[in-house]
């Protein structure tokens, strides 16, 4: 009985299985074809795993911040044998933000964070391997002075966010319930807030215009050698397999590719997530185990990365009819259309344009599918307007020197490949761009409020234990070395003597009617309003107190008001002086008029009020380059728990000049990806029409003409998808910036970098398929046997 082939699942197994065999056995040809669909998978995919990795990263990023924090318990315990006093002293030195906590057992069995064996006793501390090399170094002795603590012991992987982390635990005998609160665990509940809107906006397109250039990376990877092997199945249709069977086996061969590719990519992804602990990027540092691909997400990739390069090889096969005795390549040839393809990007911003109609609510789900699929329709229709475009520029060309009409003129025979090359370049660059200027729109915003707000001048608040720690707190500063003036005040809020407080509409935060307080001397309370005559124990009214109908001369005040959700305290009655005079107040530098009750200290007992805040203000040189590291050091010496807030200093610069390098590198790194798969196809194309290389120096071309050729040839569709990138990409981030409501402002010098690098891109490319191109040129390659 004669053998029927196998059909359907088990023909396809069968040619899979062939390709699969041919593309392991096809010699040194075949192997490097094999290795190159791998290395260009494998990227794609150590990339895409990096972005299935997002969710265990900020797991692991978040859940060690919840374990190792308490921000205070709503209702605080009272001392015991398990409880600590704890306290935040976080500092900045030279750009860098230092984590700082002071803790003060109550008790032995106090409780401790993560990664802490023991806490500190008074006057040492554990510090993170980071910060006690920052301290050993030579840079490190202003830094040395600001934390007076002996260096004991280092902080557990487990109590770091990041191995780069920069953070201190210290044992103080200093604090008191006025500078600490109170707890008896350490860990928090919290719940994750949703992100607005300029937040969700920037980490969708940074997805998008990251994972976008893997996808076409990753589909022309698998097209590498794709005329060999079309000349490879000439042979098969020529002992008497049919056109379907030999576009399975080259979708064979090239999952032989993908599947390496797999392996390469997780091997990739392994290596480089080791360098992880170097990268910081925002104040973000973490461990390489905490880079973990969810499993779901691992598995689709695993799924659907070799299932796209045999689809992306069946859709190739389409425009090419393999024959027994040859290949026969876009037939006919067509003119591309243009109709269909504005379509796409017009699609991908008519989805844009309904997200931006829903204002702040760009987080729900729905929005957030259409944010990312039509910020990828948008790019993905920059790549489908390419081929038309250099289809239709090339076309056109007409005349020029012989190297320059070589170019024009293969690529008016077939510019397919090229642009299939360039289509990774242009949605690399174009997707940079975008989000580049998404960046920098938000980042002129900040610069333009620090424009406006930004002086010289430090502001410091933290709790007072009395009118004198003010008073010395101001004269060290005067004393601090760049310091010009300086001035402190103590700032509280008072209430009606009989005011108990009403539960807020819709939530149990206890709300009381109250007026603001300041406390200083007459030289203080001066710089606020127009006092006339002043005397210590004076008391005074700014004319602007509206809406305070309790703040009058003789009023019974209390001067420790309910608040929030804790317990309610005794109240502490005082009246206000019968001699309280209304006084004119001034505009401070952002224009608004103070309104308080002003204070001189022998006027209040002020060891009577809950946590008064105390409030310094000191002006620098802006010259002077250390003038604001000696004020957070003296600072520090008042009190550590000192939260000091430098006007001038805009801290978005740093994240923002950080993340701009970081773009920088990665559409560097993606060029380069993109840049091999030219050589490639470059290559490929001159291995192709050898016999004509060899013809032409059989007549006496020059070798300078050919190389000219060649760069051109790689010139005329990257300089096309440039243009298309930048203007695709500028296009992209002007409309996502429209929907935040953020101004336009574009960076020309980085867009011109992304651009150059684009065009450095050709010179390589150029320079790389010189060496085969001469080896092509030599008259013996016109010997036929």
């Amino acid at each position: 009985m004669p053998h029927s082939p196998p059909t359907g699942p088990a023909a396809w197994a069968r040619d899979l299985a062939m390709g699969l065999r041919f593309a392991a056995g096809g010699g040194r040809e075949g192997w490097i074809r094999t290795v190159l669909n791998a290395v260009g998978v494998g990227l794609g995919v150590a990339v895409l795993l990096l972005g299935a990795s997002a969710p265990s990263l900020l797991d692991s990023w978040h859940g060690r911040e919840k374990a190792r924090e308490n921000l205070g318990q709503e209702h605080e315990p009272r001392p015991a044998d398990d409880t600590l006093l704890y306290a935040h002293a976080d500092t900045r030195f030279h750009h860098q933000n230092i984590r700082g906590r002071l803790v003060r057992p109550d008790g032995t069995h106090p409780p401790k964070p993560p990664g802490v064996a023991a806490l500190p006793g008074p006057g040492t501390m554990l510090v993170s391997p980071g910060l006690k090399e920052l301290l050993d170094s030579s840079d490190g002795k202003a830094l040395r002075e600001r934390l007076p603590y002996r260096v004991v012991g280092t902080i557990g992987d487990a109590g770091l966010q990041g191995p780069a982390e920069l953070t201190y635990l210290a044992g103080s005998s200093m604090l008191t319930e006025r500078l600490a609160y109170r707890i008896d665990h350490f860990g928090l509940r919290y719940t994750d807030r949703p992100m607005r809107a300029p937040a969700v906006v920037l980490v969708i397109m940074t997805c998008v215009a990251l994972l976008t250039p893997v996808m076409v990376f990753i589909g022309t990877s698998v097209r590498f050698g794709g005329e060999r092997r079309d000349h490879r199945l000439a042979a098969l249709r020529l002992i008497g397999t049919d056109i379907r069977t030999t576009r399975r086996i080259a979708a064979g061969e090239v999952l032989l590719g993908s599947l390496a590719g797999l392996v390469l990519g997780a091997a990739f992804f392994l290596g480089g997530r080791q360098f992880a602990s170097v990268v910081t990027l925002w104040d973000i540092n973490v461990f390489p185990s905490d880079i973990a691909p969810d499993p779901v997400l691992a598995t689709l990739i695993a799924v659907l990365v070799p299932s796209a390069a045999v689809l992306v090889t069946l859709f190739a096969q389409r425009g090419v009819t393999v024959e027994p005795l040859g290949v026969v390549r876009n037939r006919p040839v067509v003119r591309r259309r243009l109709w269909w393809r504005p379509l796409v990007p017009l699609a991908g911003a008519g989805l844009l344009l309904t997200v931006s109609r829903d204002g702040d609510r760009v987080d729900s789900a729905l929005n957030t599918s259409r944010l990312a699929i039509g910020a990828t329709l948008l790019l993905l229709g920059v790549t489908a307007l390419l081929p038309w475009l250099v289809e239709a520029v090339v076309r056109r060309l007409r005349g020029g020197p012989v190297p320059w009409q070589l170019a024009t003129r293969r690529l008016q025979l077939n510019s397919g490949a090229a642009t299939r090359a360039v289509a990774g370049i242009t949605v690399a660059v174009a997707g940079a761009i975008s989000v580049h200027l998404l960046f920098t729109g938000m980042q002129a915003g900040f610069a333009d409020s620090y424009a406006r707000t930004g002086r010289p001048v430090v502001e410091m608040t933290g709790g007072a234990d009395g009118w004198r720690q003010t008073r010395d707190a101001v004269r060290q500063l005067r004393e601090t070395d760049g310091v010009r003036w300086a001035s402190g005040t103590i700032e509280t809020s008072v209430s009606a003597a009989g005011d108990r407080g009403r539960v807020m509409e819709g939530s149990d935060f206890l709300m009381t009617d109250s007026a603001h307080v300041t406390v200083g001397d007459c030289a203080e309370l001066a710089r606020l309003a127009d006092l006339g005559s002043c005397a210590d124990g004076d008391v005074f009214l700014t004319d602007n107190l509206d809406g305070v109908p309790f703040a009058k001369p003789g009023a019974r005040l209390n001067l420790d008001p309910p608040e929030g959700t804790e317990p309610a305290r005794p109240p502490q009655p005082w009246t206000l002086p019968a001699s309280a005079r209304f006084v004119h107040a001034k505009a401070d530098t952002d224009g608004l008029a103070v309104h308080s009750i002003l204070i001189t200290p022998s006027a209040v007992d002020i060891g009577r009020i809950h946590r008064p805040l105390m409030h310094l203000t000191a002006g620098y040189d802006a010259d002077e380059p250390n003038a604001l590291e000696h004020i957070r050091t003296t600072a520090a010496r008042v009190d550590p728990t000192l939260a000091v807030v430098s006007m001038a200093e805009n801290r978005h610069d740093g994240q923002y000049d950080s993340l701009r390098t970081c773009m920088l590198v990665g559409a560097v790194i993606t060029l380069l990806l993109i840049g091999a798969g030219l050589v490639v196809s470059t290559v490929e194309q001159l291995y192709e029409h050898r016999r004509l290389l060899s013809a032409l120096d059989a007549f006496g071309t020059r070798r300078a003409v050919l190389g000219w050729s060649v760069m051109w040839q790689t010139a005329i569709p990257v300089a096309l998808g440039l243009a298309l990138a930048v203007t695709g990409g500028l296009a992209l981030g002007t409309l996502l910036l429209w929907m935040i409501k953020s101004p336009v402002f574009v960076d020309w010098p980085v867009v011109a970098a992304m651009a150059g690098a684009g065009g450095a891109v050709i010179l390589l490319v150029t320079l790389l398929s010189l060496p085969p191109l001469w080896r092509m040129m030599r008259p013996d390659g016109l010997r036929t046997e």
